[in-house]
């Protein structure tokens, strides 16, 4: 489980930010784990805003929902420079379902921590093919805080990393759950990719 680190202020009275990624394949409790340090924080009565994609809308218009459907209220937005406008006076920024976010991601959430904000990012380090996904290698490189979380894979039961498309589909992103993807180890991922050639 992550431990949060030490909230501290410098001795000249500046906030200090930093960036945390929570990173992993389909079903693996990334958007819980956000939702859970964000609840933390609330409770700490500390000033939060989320951003979740505006093209994400399986679970709700606005609100970021796990698989488990615990919620937390979010902001749509389409480009990841909207955050320094809405997000820029908070003391932590949550950000669900990264890897949709453009490539100019990652200088936004250096913004932010730069400025004081605690950043927390949760999204697929790879997407169907097992290929580093959107703006997250970047992301992850610029974070002090990286979590791998796992999830169970369906064939076989061991650990999982991989996000299996089971569906026929060529483009990048495809929304979707059960019914388009499945959680599976390296192994049975490869032999799945091989019996679709």
């Amino acid at each position: 489980m992550f431990i949060e680190p030490r909230v501290s202020r410098e001795s000249h009275g500046h906030r200090r930010g930093w960036i945390e990624v929570i990173c992993g394949s389909m079903f693996s409790g990334k958007t819980e784990e956000l939702i859970r340090r964000l609840n933390r924080a609330k409770i700490a009565r500390q000033k939060i805003e989320i951003f979740k994609p505006g093209i994400d809308k399986r679970y709700h218009e606005i609100d970021v929902v796990s698989h488990n459907e615990n919620s937390i209220r979010s902001t749509p937005i389409d480009f990841a420079q909207d955050m320094l406008l809405l997000g820029g006076s908070c003391d932590v920024v949550g950000i669900d379902e990264a890897q949709f976010f453009d490539e100019g991601l990652a200088e936004v959430c250096v913004k932010l921590a730069n400025s004081g904000v605690r950043v927390i990012a949760a999204g697929l380090d790879m997407d169907y093919l097992g290929k580093p996904f959107g703006p997250m290698p970047a992301l992850m490189s610029v974070a002090e805080y990286v979590t791998k979380v796992h999830a169970i894979c369906v064939v076989c039961g061991d650990i999982a990393t991989y996000s299996f498309r089971s569906v026929t589909a060529e483009s990048q992103v495809l929304l979707g759950e059960t019914e388009s993807y499945e959680a599976r180890c390296r192994h049975c991922f490869l032999e799945g990719q091989k019996a679709k050639k």
